[in-house]
């Protein structure tokens, strides 16, 4: 039974697999879909975005290996092209520099003087300025090591650098031995253009390109800042005349823009860790510093009616003139406004412009003509007025080492004027890059003063007087006894120029072009007035009272005054100045 049970179960298993009729041969594999997977955030739960979280490769420890990569690259740089990263801003800045390079000429005649003993020697002195120009590399390589991270890495930052470095010294070099320019100071013929300018420059558009085009525009703000200090300085010094400054200015900016022009040709892609920042800002608010050239007032005169109390005196102004010309002024200013919309806004200026005075030597030549003549008078005198008879050898032999050494300090050969001011800016866009600005400003300005030194050694001459009035007429004078009395050295305000602390009243139209993202160029063209009172001293004659004490008595008894001479003249001061500005937008 069980046998048969088995036989039918195995022929109806077989009947069914027949019936199918399954061809496995022809059976195609097996495959599997696999779905796509998108990572996302769900920040859901996240109330408030903090971007202080953002994490940036390369912002780590000093210490850290990723900031001692030599040619690193971080992912998603886009390369630098050429003609994009070039603003050419240093072509006019040189040619500005060029243009007014020949203002100074009427200047050489005092370093040139005949006086040997004449020196021009400011105030103000400064070292200052040879190792601010050193800033930006400073400041980009502190930061480097700090693990902030820039544009370039360091392969890439080196070589940019040292081809703008080495492109800079090829054209001041140069420029400086072939053009032989005379420095202000007389020292040396290598004045033009200035290499601590064209240095410091190269350093801030290095430390601009590296951190202010790619973290903050105040990187910017800080390098431009301190080389345009260091161009001032460099004149003050007395080291380097405004065109001088103007020209290093502009080869720095355009050396270094032409040696990272080569490190994108070079590098290409490569050490690339930052891009620039992208997008303009519609609101105009700035910050700037500025450079130009004021063109007005250039000449102060003085005459005897302008002597104070002249009036109480009874003098009267006989047409003979005192002339104080100046050279074109040159003005440094930092500006900057904030603006409620997009057209008007409020802000304020700091400004300083400074006149150099032409042909100071003039003055050198009428205090020697006064020392010269005070000597003759002596002389004449004492053959005149001697009751022994003498000849005029005899009396120049008694004058001997009256005066052994004589120096004319020139301490400051320029008026130097701080103003403050404040008022509204206004702003018409034009475009999207350009627009139009003006302003209106007032504010108070103080006069740093023009000076003069005069310092004498020598031994004084004592003699013995008889005078004589009778009823307020002199009747009888004589003049014996020439000769040495005490050693003397004196030094005292030959002659100073200096302006009272005003009101002043400006405005000025600008034409702004944003360039890169927060930065913008401007050139600009301001007018400025005020009212000042000046105040020349004069004081050729002082010397007197002391190298010859008995006859500076006797020309006082006889209302020869040998007191300074004070002139005071009102006068409306009128400029007008052109000049450009590096700004940023906040």
């Amino acid at each position: 039974m069980k046998k048969c049970l088995l036989t039918m179960l195995i022929v109806l298993l077989c009947g069914a697999l027949h019936a199918a009729d399954i061809d496995y041969t022809h059976m195609k594999p097996l495959k599997l879909t696999v779905p796509e997977m998108k990572p996302q955030l769900d920040c859901s739960l996240t109330t408030t975005y903090r971007p202080e979280l953002e994490v940036y490769p390369g912002d780590h420890a000093p210490w850290a290996k990723e900031n001692w990569t030599w040619m690193h690259t971080n992912p998603g740089m886009k390369p630098y092209k050429v003609m994009d990263d070039l603003s050419f801003v240093g072509l006019p800045i040189f040619a500005a520099g060029l243009i007014i390079k020949g203002d100074k000429a009427s200047f050489r005649q005092d370093y040139k003087n005949p006086h040997s003993n004449t020196r021009l020697i400011t105030n103000f002195k400064t070292g200052i300025d040879d190792y601010t120009q050193f800033f930006g590399p400073a400041m980009t390589v502190g930061l480097k090591l700090g693990g902030y991270e820039g544009r370039s890495d360091w392969g890439r930052l080196l070589g940019s650098s040292l081809m703008s470095y080495a492109i800079m010294a090829g054209f001041v070099n140069g420029i400086k031995y072939t053009a032989s320019e005379m420095r202000p100071d007389g020292t040396t013929a290598n004045s033009w253009p200035s290499g601590h300018t064209a240095t410091s420059f190269v350093g801030a558009t290095i430390l601009h390109k590296e951190y202010g085009l790619t973290r903050s525009p105040w990187f910017s703000v800080a390098g431009y800042g301190v080389a345009t200090a260091t161009g001032v300085m460099r004149i003050l010094n007395n080291r380097h005349w405004i065109s001088d400054v103007l020209s290093g200015a502009g080869i720095g900016i355009m050396s270094t823009e032409l040696g990272y022009a080569l490190g994108d040709l070079l590098f290409k892609g490569r050490g690339l860790l930052r891009n620039d920042m992208q997008g303009f800002s519609d609101n105009p608010s700035f910050f700037a510093i500025s450079m130009g050239m004021s063109f007005g007032s250039k000449s102060l005169d003085f005459g005897y009616g302008d002597l104070k109390d002249a009036q109480d005196l009874g003098i009267e102004d006989d047409g003979e003139r005192i002339s104080i010309d100046f050279h074109h002024a040159t003005s440094v200013d930092a500006e900057g406004a904030y603006f409620f919309n997009k057209y008007v806004g409020i802000g304020g200026r700091l400004r300083v412009r400074a006149m150099t005075a032409k042909g100071w030597s003039d003055f050198i030549g009428n205090a020697h003509d006064d020392r010269d003549a005070t000597i003759q008078l002596i002389n004449s005198w004492y053959n005149m007025f001697s009751p022994t008879p003498v000849t005029e050898e005899q009396v120049d032999g008694l004058l001997n080492g009256i005066i052994s050494d004589e120096k004319i300090t020139v301490e400051s050969d320029h008026l130097t004027e701080f103003s403050a001011n404040v008022g509204l800016y206004l702003n018409l866009p034009l475009s999207s890059r350009f627009s139009l600005g003006t302003k209106f400003l007032v504010g108070r300005t103080m006069t740093q003063e023009l000076d003069i030194n005069a310092a004498y050694k020598g031994t004084t001459k004592r003699m013995d007087t008889h005078i004589v009035f009778d009823n307020g007429e002199l009747t009888d004078l004589s003049i014996s006894n020439l000769r040495d009395g005490a050693k003397y050295d004196i030094e005292w305000d030959y002659l100073t120029l200096g302006g009272n602390n005003s009101t002043t009243w400006g405005t000025g139209l600008s034409l702004t072009y944003k360039y890169k993202s927060n930065f913008q160029w401007k050139v600009f063209v301001d007018y400025d007035y005020s009212d000042k009172t000046f105040t020349l001293t004069y004081d050729p004659l002082h010397f007197m009272k002391v190298i010859t004490p008995d006859i500076g008595t006797l020309l006082e008894t006889m209302s020869v005054q040998l007191t300074p001479e004070v002139y005071e003249r009102k006068k409306t001061m009128k400029y007008f100045t052109i000049g450009g500005s590096f700004a940023i937008s906040f």
